[in-house]
């Protein structure tokens, strides 16, 4: 674009590009990929550490991560904390999974399918927290529906496989992955599915992160499975609440409060080998993911390696 100076002299500035993924994110490359256990298309952020280029003969452990749509710049630029010598953090590559497509644009009802167990109960305040949103111009009545229907077909188990039996194997197939110690984050919802593949045996990861998990119901399936006899020896759960949630005016937020306390009343009460950590924090629900992220990584992947 030509712009005039006072002294009528032309000035011709450049037309400066889009940054790319990789200079907003670091080392962070995109690719998309079809789930035949889901049969869905999701999106796939994947941010390498630092050292990963220069050090050919390290294999690296993944942290995956949920909601990529929303978590991925929260998360992915903090990969600089594995630089931090105050810290200091494990190196890892980071796997970022969320939605492409039309998905992409409604990725926050269509989490939903994917990150709630199969069964569980849709809260009763739940529906009072939609008409909230409603009220306030968030979203509209048949988007509210919407919302509330996909909590009734919930597949939080194809999600998992689709982790495990697709991604994973063509993650390990494009870079250079340890054999173990990988790790699993998710918020809210996604908290919810953390728990979920931690206590119904999956061998795929050895941290796992729960921020303010939406345990919305006392018959929620997390708190059943907390019940059972189960073998974590070697397993790491770091859970995160906002002291916000507990304590605020919405009903929904209070019952998942009241679910993280049941939740790890009954974690702690039991002989399962599980190293479990936890921390309240000052945020709200909607800003609280980045704190509980750096909670998680600040506990459970300490340097040399995850313990």
């Amino acid at each position: 674009m030509n712009k005039e100076t006072e002294n009528g002299e032309q000035h011709v500035s450049k037309a400066v590009s889009a940054m790319t993924p990789d200079q907003v994110f670091g080392a962070t490359e995109y690719f998309e990929m079809e789930s035949t256990s889901v049969g869905a298309r999701f999106a796939v952020w994947v941010t390498t550490s630092p050292t990963y280029a220069q050090d050919e003969q390290t294999d690296y452990p993944v942290l995956y991560v949920t909601d990529g749509n929303f978590s991925v710049g929260q998360t992915a630029p903090l990969a600089v904390m594995q630089s931090d010598l105050a810290l200091p953090i494990a190196p890892y590559l980071q796997v970022t999974v969320g939605y492409a497509g039309d998905d992409a644009q409604d990725w926050g009802r269509v989490r939903n399918r994917d990150l709630v167990p199969p069964g569980e109960p849709v809260p009763p305040a739940m529906r009072g927290s939609l008409d909230l949103a409603v009220e306030n111009g968030l979203m509209t009545e048949v988007e509210a529906d919407a919302y509330l229907e996909d909590l009734t077909n919930t597949r939080a188990d194809a999600f998992l496989s689709f982790i495990t039996d697709e991604l994973h194997p063509e993650i390990t197939r494009r870079y250079r992955v340890a054999p173990e110690g990988h790790g699993l984050f998710g918020y809210s919802y996604g908290g919810l599915f953390s728990l979920y593949a931690l206590l119904t045996g999956c061998h795929l990861f050895t941290a796992y992160g729960a921020g303010s998990p939406g345990i919305a119901s006392p018959e929620s399936t997390a708190l059943a499975l907390a019940e059972k006899p189960l073998d974590l020896t070697g397993k790491r759960l770091h859970l995160t609440i906002n002291a916000p949630e507990m304590t605020g005016e919405l009903p929904i937020y209070r019952t998942m409060g009241r679910g993280f306390t049941v939740l790890v009343d009954s974690l702690r009460s039991t002989d399962s080998g599980l190293a479990l950590t936890t921390q309240v924090l000052g945020e709200t629900h909607l800003t609280g993911l980045q704190p509980a992220f750096l909670s998680f990584m600040r506990t459970c992947w300490s340097s040399p390696a995850v313990r």
